[in-house]
């Protein structure tokens, strides 16, 4: 018999905005409008880091990623460590823009770190493992982000590397904005960007006693300013759009799949996270309230929503080249919806697979803690010491 649900969503978070007076919210937006200037600097900044230590320390760090399979562990394991495939994708977007990794090497690092961001949901759902019923209908939703992300690899990276459909892609569209051949791009916010850059930049190497020293520094700036700002920004948001997007989720869901699709992107873009905007469904879909079939659409918004942490971050950079990657993300996550969701038999197989999965899950419980271990830890990890 089921157990009766419990709702482990974030009441805190709604009584924060229920009781939120006009002017706290107003001081929340000024302060999100300071912290998206921030991250952007902090793009700028890791860029400036990564050319300071020169071709050879690059090639040296990232060597090996040349082959895709690594590129795709890395993605997986670097989201999976920073807890954010907005974190890597915007440190993917400075690589390529400062050179040292290749639009094309960069495909399947940002194919790895769709997959890497799922283990949030899996991880949710582990709250429910102490009660059957509940547990499988978490895991079930939780999973089925997990399957889409890998059917659309397992389809769209061989398509990629022998047809070069998504670079070609991002390219085509990146010349309506910028040169593609030439690699220039005027970024309207790179103006303001890059003069605060350079003064950190300059007041860094000032006081550092050497380059190498200076490059690291501006690099674990870079990185640690990527990391605050996120946080910070998605916890803001959060307080901000939560309890509002918890009402919205419950008045549409269910109504029709292209306004749930929209729903999961400006969720996604409200509270800057696919993490937080697809986890807010597993409690939903753990108790009952939301069925599977309605929240497979919110999830694959939630996959287009995450893009945009990748396309601000190009804002930020010098040449076309950043704006090219953040273009692949979009587009794979694009391609990905469009081979899964208009075609009913292809739009199930996600969904029966995350089923069969969550039924597995209940019958020996033991396999999910391996299923989370080996898919997102000892898989990516050993891969890459092992292909690299």
């Amino acid at each position: 018999m089921p157990s009766v649900p419990d709702d482990p969503s974030p009441r805190p978070a709604r009584a924060r905005v229920t009781g939120m007076s006009r002017g706290e919210r107003l001081l929340r937006l000024l302060l999100l409008v300071a912290l998206l200037y921030l991250f952007l600097l902090a793009v700028d900044t890791l860029g400036n880091g990564i050319a300071g230590f020169g071709e050879g320390f690059t090639d040296q760090l990232f060597r090996g990623i040349g082959n895709p399979a690594v590129g795709l562990l890395v993605g997986v394991l670097a989201t999976v460590l920073a807890q954010s495939s907005s974190v890597t994708t915007a440190t993917l977007v400075g690589l390529v823009a400062s050179g040292v990794v290749g639009v094309d090497e960069a495909v399947p690092v940002i194919m790895g770190a769709n997959v890497g961001t799922t283990i949030t949901n899996t991880l949710a759902s582990l709250g429910s493992i102490r009660r059957t019923e509940e547990f499988r209908r978490a895991f079930t939703g939780a999973t089925m982000h997990d399957v889409f992300n890998l059917a659309s690899i397992v389809i769209l990276l061989p398509v990629e590397l022998l047809t070069g459909l998504l670079s070609r892609t991002a390219v085509f569209l990146s010349d309506f904005v910028g040169d593609a051949q030439t690699g220039e791009f005027e970024s309207p916010v790179r103006a303001v960007v890059a003069g605060v850059g350079e003064q950190i930049e300059a007041g860094v190497n000032a006081l550092a006693p050497g380059d190498l020293v200076a490059a690291g520094t501006l690099l674990v700036l870079g990185l640690g300013l990527i990391f605050g700002t996120l946080y910070s920004i998605t916890r803001n948001m959060r307080v901000v759009m939560a309890g509002t997007a918890e009402r919205w989720l419950n008045a549409v869901l269910g109504r029709a799949g292209t306004l749930a699709i929209l729903i999961g992107i400006v969720l996604t873009v409200a509270v800057q996270s696919s993490s937080i905007a697809t986890a807010l469904l597993i409690p939903m879909i753990a108790a009952g309230v939301l069925r599977l079939d309605h929240a497979y659409p919110v999830t694959l918004g939630a996959n287009l929503g995450t893009t945009v942490s990748a396309l601000l971050a190009a804002l930020a950079v010098p040449g076309i080249a950043g704006l090219q990657i953040a273009l692949v993300h979009l587009a794979f996550n694009v391609v990905g919806l469009l081979l899964f969701w208009p075609i009913p038999p292809l739009r199930r197989i996600p969904l029966r697979a995350a089923r069969w999965m969550g039924d597995q899950a209940v019958k020996r419980r033991s396999t999910v803690l391996a299923y989370v271990i080996l898919l997102f830890y000892v898989v990516p990890f050993v891969g890459i010491l092992v292909l690299r």
